[in-house]
C-alpha cells in the first residue's frame, strides 16, 4: 500500500507517529511523509485521486496538516481518522456541545471569543478550568481559582482566541488516559498539570469497566477508530475532559505495530469502524472492546 503520513514540526522527533511509518515501511510498504508546517507544497498536485492509499494525520490543533487531510477527503481519499471526526475533536468547543448532546459525561461549558466575558461566569461555578478551544498536549490549560484570578490572567488569556471554561472536577490530582486503537482500550496513570509536583509516575493500570464504557462511547459519538480520552474520576463518577485523535499512545504494549496494523486495516477498508460498549461478563475491569486482526501485514 501506498500511505501518507502528515506530520508538523512539533513531531518530527515523536516516536509517534514516525515509528509507525518504519514499521509499515519494513514491511513492504510505502510511505510518505509531509511535513505541512515546514514545506512549500504543490497541494493540488500533492493531494489527488489515486496519489495515496491513505492518508494520516499528526499535526497540532491549530496546524496546517487538517487542511491538507480536508483535501484530501474532498478528493475521495480515505483518511485516518475520519476527517469529520477529527475536526469535531479538535475544537474543544464544538467537542463538548457534541459530547453533552449525546450523553457523555462532561463538564458545562461556557466559551467567549474575548477574556473578559469569562468574568460574567457566576462565581459559584469557581474554581475554573480555562484552556483555548484549539489546544492540544495541556497547551494553555489553567486553574483559575476565583475571579480575581481570572483578571489577573487576562493578559495571558488575550491572545489566546476562542476560549473555554468549564467547572473544576474535584479529583485525587491524577490524569486517566485511556487509549483505542481500532477497538482495543488501554489505561494509563499520569500526573495531572493542574497539580504538578506530586511524583506521579505515568504506568499502565486497569481499566475500570465503567471507564471502558465511557471511552468506547467517545469513539461511537466522534467517529473515531485511533483516540485517547483524558477521564477524572469525580465524585460522582468518570468525566470526560478531553479527546484526542492520534495521541501518543504511550505506554501501550508493542504500540508501534499495533498503531501500524490498524493503520493498515483503516486504509484497506475505506471506512470507520463502530466500536461497541462491551462489557466482559463477571469482570469488572477489561482493556479490550474488540480484536484487531494480527494478520494485517
Amino acid at each position: 500500500m501506498r500511505l501518507c503520513f502528515l506530520v508538523e514540526e512539533h513531531y518530527r522527533r515523536d516516536g509517534m507517529p514516525l515509528d509507525v511509518a518504519r514499521q509499515l515501511t519494513s514491511w513492504g510498504h510505502r510511505v510518505d511523509v509531509l511535513r505541512p508546517g515546514d514545506s512549500l507544497l504543490a497541494i493540488s498536485e500533492a493531494v489527488r485521486a489515486g496519489s495515496h492509499d491513505a492518508w494520516v494525520l499528526k499535526t497540532v490543533s491549530g496546524g496546517p496538516g487538517l487542511t491538507l487531510l480536508e483535501a484530501a477527503a474532498a478528493v475521495g481519499l480515505t483518511t485516518v481518522n475520519d476527517v469529520r471526526s477529527i475536526r469535531g475533536v479538535r475544537d474543544k468547543a464544538l467537542a463538548s456541545v457534541i459530547a453533552r448532546t449525546r450523553g457523555l459525561p462532561t463538564p458545562v461549558t461556557y466559551a467567549a471569543a474575548r477574556w473578559e466575558r469569562l468574568a460574567e461566569i457566576p462565581a459559584a461555578e469557581y474554581p475554573l478550568v480555562v484552556k483555548p478551544a484549539d489546544g492540544s498536549s495541556g497547551r494553555g490549560v489553567r486553574l483559575v481559582a476565583g475571579p480575581d484570578d481570572l483578571i489577573g490572567l487576562g493578559p495571558e488569556l488575550a491572545g489566546e482566541g476562542l476560549l473555554i471554561a468549564q467547572p473544576y472536577v474535584p479529583n485525587n490530582g491524577t490524569d486517566l488516559k485511556v487509549y483505542c486503537v481500532d477497538g482495543e482500550l488501554f489505561a494509563t496513570e499520569r500526573e495531572s498539570p493542574l497539580h504538578p509536583g506530586q511524583g506521579v509516575c505515568e504506568r499502565p493500570v486497569p481499566l475500570p469497566a465503567s471507564v471502558a464504557r465511557i471511552a468506547a462511547q467517545v469513539g461511537e459519538v466522534f467517529g473515531l477508530d485511533l483516540y485517547g480520552v483524558d477521564v477524572l474520576l469525580g465524585p460522582d463518577g468518570p468525566v470526560v475532559v478531553d479527546v484526542n485523535d492520534f495521541p501518543s499512545f504511550r505506554q501501550v504494549p508493542d504500540a508501534v505495530e499495533r498503531v501500524a496494523r490498524a493503520v493498515l486495516r483503516l486504509a484497506r477498508s475505506g471506512t470507520a469502524v463502530s466500536v461497541p460498549a462491551l462489557v466482559p461478563a463477571g469482570g469488572e475491569e477489561y482493556g479490550r472492546v474488540g480484536l484487531v486482526d494480527g494478520g494485517l501485514r
